[in-house]
């Protein structure tokens, strides 16, 4: 199978580009940073060189992970979120579409407005409320709209990337390493996703076709204190979390109460492919420590 991959330098696809050389696929890899020598530079909004470079490796399959992920960013500067998640996102789906090509979106439990109680599964209705939202969940329209054999999977809040990582697990480490008291939110619940368990999932489900709509989080809902905690226990950190509103973090952009998922088709269909949250939390820590 040969596999076209974009964001090849961002968290997952850091994960996936480690999982895909160990195993000596055929893929090439982009991104808009070249981090790294077998990284092509490979601007997603540009249509004309997203196909140049699909038509010269005329791929199997594209895992499209090159996305805007600052929520914060795409609410101040909602034109490019939407030229990055959704048009670029559209330059990859009209290519795919004229080759005969499948695809892999990753979108988000972000699209969801966080007012159902219980975690949200495939079958529930998404209503964003944030630009960086709204724009991911255009870019899963596109796909579904345009191409036959596709795979939209929604993650839930990202963790992984080792020295890579610029999310929460890595800057409440900073500040537990660097202060007597931290204020942690808790207030806010989601579904942590761990890069290198997403990677091997999607893997999964390309290998088995079963093509379609899914949530693939890590087993277990947490909220940011909860996190924080499980952090601290496991680093043997000395420092005091103090629990706060998300009030006492005032931000550009909305964000649910709630973007916990189940993984409800997955389960349907007899697929455990995502440890618990805590199990991978361990494991992340050990690996990059």
């Amino acid at each position: 199978m040969r596999i076209f991959v974009t964001g090849a330098a961002g968290m997952l696809g850091t994960a996936m580009k480690n999982i895909l050389d160990r195993e000596s696929r055929n893929v090439v890899y982009y991104s808009d940073l070249q981090t790294d020598k077998d990284i092509e530079l490979l601007d997603i909004r540009d249509f004309n060189a997203v196909k140049e470079q699909i038509s010269s490796f005329n791929p199997d399959i594209v895992f499209h992970f090159a996305a805007e992920t600052d929520v914060d960013l795409c609410e101040k500067d909602r034109d490019h979120s939407f030229a990055t998640n959704t048009l670029g996102t559209e330059n990859i789906v009209m290519n795919c579409m004229e080759n005969d090509i499948k695809m892999v979106y990753i979108s988000t439990g972000a699209v969801f407005d966080g007012k159902k109680k219980k975690p949200y599964t495939e079958y529930d209705v998404p209503n964003p409320i944030n630009s960086y939202a709204k724009a991911k969940f255009e870019g899963e329209v596109l796909v579904r709209d345009f191409l036959k054999e596709y795979f939209i999977i929604r993650a839930g809040w990202m963790i992984g990337g080792g020295k890579k990582d610029r999310k929460f697990v890595a800057k409440i480490m900073d500040l537990m390493e660097t202060n007597s008291s931290v204020q942690v939110v808790n207030d806010k619940t989601g579904s942590p996703t761990f890069t290198f368990d997403f990677a091997r999932g999607i893997l999964r489900l390309v290998e088995l076709e079963k093509y379609g709509l899914y949530h693939m989080v890590n087993e277990g809902v947490a909220t940011r204190l909860e996190i924080a905690r499980e952090i601290k226990k496991l680093k043997n950190y000395q420092c005091e979390i103090v629990p706060v509103s998300s009030a006492y973090f005032p931000l550009p952009a909305p964000r649910s109460d709630s973007e916990a998922l189940e993984n409800y088709r997955l389960e349907l269909s007899g697929l455990r492919l995502m440890p618990h949250w805590k199990d991978s939390l361990r494991k992340y820590l050990l690996d990059i420590e």
